[in-house]
Parts: structure tokens; sequence; C-alpha cells
């Protein structure tokens, strides 16, 4: 054997050995990425930053480890804007090469990056946003939802409305998908008069028109769904106008992320939610525990279901020991995954949605001076959403 075939050969066993031990190197490296999508910035960061940390908090009880996979989490900021977030999204599937993507807040957003998202190989879970066409029509292999769909957080309202026997109500929502997704949910579950329905632009801050005609229109309630610094003025604004006297319904309006600048103007008002604080299982107590030992602020709707999402991902990478190139597998698993969720009844639907309990909800202010919803009653049990037969995946 000449000098040079020695040489080759040994050049090439070499090789191999470093490439067998890159391997197995790779192989004790394993972890899963995770992105998160979040609006952390403007006036409803507060959303998104209640999801941020409830995700987070999640993973530093998991160890940071799903399904005993060594986490990497990468978080963006949205902004609220549909092109920052399919921007964002983007970023986080095609450099980071994640294998999750976690969010957003707002549907806009949610219908912009679901095909960017799902169509790389990533999964998407939404821990909001949950359009009715994204439930039904649209239904996507490699989207997930742990929230609800948009409607069934507003028929709570809409059934207790009808259980009350009010006859009219003035209706109040933004001008985007979710807010026709709120007003349709609301009048799934009430037979009564809509007197008015209101669209008022996404961010309005001054809402005196709406409730100059409110005022005169003299309906039996009223429902809004204002979410973020919306909310914030509407409630201080419908109180000023003296109008606290009209019963005051509603969902992502009065919640654990606008009471803290409410406060007294929110007192008594009523929401529709798949969550309260006060829940009296010890699931909900032990995460209300430590949410708010950690954060210092009482977890709202937004926490939980960014929670579970966490929760969600460790169950099945556990079912999957870990595997995340078996994509069918791993489809398979999270819709089968089994844990214990803060809120109450759970589980996952033939279009990814949530089957759960959804329940009325009061304003108070706690023996600790802090304000919060508060459970008053079930009113949907073990709850499918109305778009689910309409899904063919």
């Amino acid at each position: 054997m000449s000098k040079m075939t020695k040489l080759a050969l040994a050049l090439l066993t070499a090789t191999a050995l470093t490439g067998a031990a890159h391997a197995q190197d790779k192989a004790q490296d394993k972890k899963v990425k995770i992105g998160l999508i979040y609006t952390l910035s403007g006036p409803s960061a507060l959303l998104g930053e209640q999801s941020r940390d409830a995700f987070l908090l999640a993973a530093e009880k998991l160890g940071n480890k799903f399904g005993g996979l060594d986490a990497e989490i990468i978080i963006q900021d949205d902004e609220q804007k549909p092109d920052i977030g399919v921007s964002k999204a983007q970023q986080l599937v095609e450099r980071d090469q994640v294998d999750f993507v976690v969010g957003p807040i707002f549907s806009n957003v949610l219908n912009a990056i679901v095909k960017p998202v799902t169509g790389s190989g990533a999964f998407l879970i939404s821990t909001n946003a949950g359009t009715s066409n994204l439930a039904g029509k649209d239904c996507n292999a490699n989207l997930f939802v742990t929230s609800y769909q948009n409607d069934q957080m507003h028929e709570v309202s809409g059934k207790y409305a009808e259980t009350q026997g009010y006859k009219r109500v003035v209706l109040i929502a933004p001008n985007y998908q979710a807010g026709k997704d709120a007003l349709a949910g609301f009048k799934h579950s009430y037979t009564g008069e809509a007197a008015q329905e209101l669209y008022v632009p996404l961010g309005q801050l001054d809402f005196s028109a709406e409730l100059a005609q409110i005022a005169a229109d003299a309906p039996d309630a009223v429902y809004a769904f204002l979410p973020g610094g919306m909310g914030v003025n509407f409630v201080k604004q419908y109180r000023q106008a003296g109008l606290e006297g009209t019963p005051f319904l509603s969902a992502f309006t009065v919640d654990e992320t606008t009471l803290p600048a409410q406060q007294d103007a929110a007192l008594g008002f009523m929401a529709g939610s798949n969550w309260a604080p006060d829940l009296d299982t010890p699931e909900a107590k032990a995460f209300t525990t430590a949410y708010e030992a950690k954060y210092k602020r009482v977890p709202a709707t937004y926490a939980v279901q960014a929670y579970d999402a966490a929760m969600l991902i460790d169950a099945a990478l556990k079912k999957t020991g870990g595997n995340l190139q078996d994509k069918d597998a791993l489809r398979e698993a999270m819709k089968t995954a089994e844990f214990t969720s803060p809120r109450g009844q759970f589980a996952l639907g033939d279009n990814h949605f949530p089957i759960q309990d959804f329940y009325l909800t009061k304003v108070v202010k706690r023996a600790d001076g802090q304000f919060a919803t508060s459970y008053v009653e079930t009113i949907f049990d073990d709850y499918k959403d109305n778009y689910a037969s309409e899904c063919k995946m």
C-alpha cells in the first residue's frame, strides 16, 4: 500500500470518527426550540406579558425541560401588527428553526401568521386568539389552540342575559374579526333584541359618542368586548356617564389585565370566562399562588392559557419520548395529551380547539386590596365550539 493510500485511509477514518462523535454530541445536546410571539409593547402589552410570564413560569416548574428535552425559548414582540407578526414568525421558523411557535394575543395577527408557521412544518399553539374560520373550514393540522373559539367567551354573557330576561341589549366591540366573532357569539345564546351593534376602531380610547348613544337608547343591559386599554377607558367613562345602573356584561373588558387601572369603576361588573383566580381546585390554587408570588399580580385568562400551552408541549413530548422528527406522532400526541389544567375540565376536540367549562365571573376587591374576577356560576359544561363540524381534517 502506497504512502498516499495510507494517508487517504487515515484521513477518511479520522473524518468518520469525528462525524460519529459530532452526531453523538448532537444527540446528547438534543433540545426543543420554542418561539413565543406576543404583543409586548403599546397599550395592550400587559396581555402579552401575562402570557409570556405564565409560559416561563411553567418552564421553570418543569426545570426548563419539556418531555425531558432541554428547552431554548425565544421571545418576539408582534407589536399588535399583522405584518410585524409575520416578519417575527418567519424569523422564528426560518432563522431560529423553532419546533413550536406559541402565541399570539390578537386574531388578526393569528390569521396572518398561521400559514407561514404551519407551512414551515412547525406547530403553532395559539394561547388566546381563536377565530371561527380556523375552528371550522380553515382548520389546520399543525395548529392547536389552548384558549377557546372566539365566540365561546361571549356566549356566556349571552346565555346569562337570556336567563335574566333582558329584552334589549346594546353590543359594542372593535371592528375586526374577533370583534365580529364576539357579537356573533353573544347573539348565538341570546334571543332578545340587539338594540344596537356598535363597532369601533381597534385601539379607540374615547367612547363619549357611543356612551351618549347608549344613554339615549336606555337598554336593559350593555355587552362589551373591549380588551386592554380600550376596556380600561370604556369602564371608567361608563361610570362617569352615570350608566352604572345599567347592567354591564363583558368578556376581556374587566379582567386581571384591566382591573389594576379600572379598580372601583369595575366593581360588580360581570364577565364570561374560562377562568377565575379563585376557582376551587388544587391546580388553580397552586397556579395562582405561584404566579402571584413571582410576578406580583393576579393571573388573567391570558396567563392560564399560555401556562397550559407549556404543559401541552411537555405532555406531548413525553408521549413521543422526546421525538421531534416524527411530526405525525407528535401531532397525535398533542391531540391526545393529558395534563390537569388550572382552569378545570380541558380536552382538545377534533379541530384541535378545547372542550372545556365556561364561567360567569364578577369583579370583586379582595381582602388584600387586589381587584380580581371571582367565580359566580358555571354557565356551560364541557362545551365544544359551534364550528368544529365544519373542520375536515
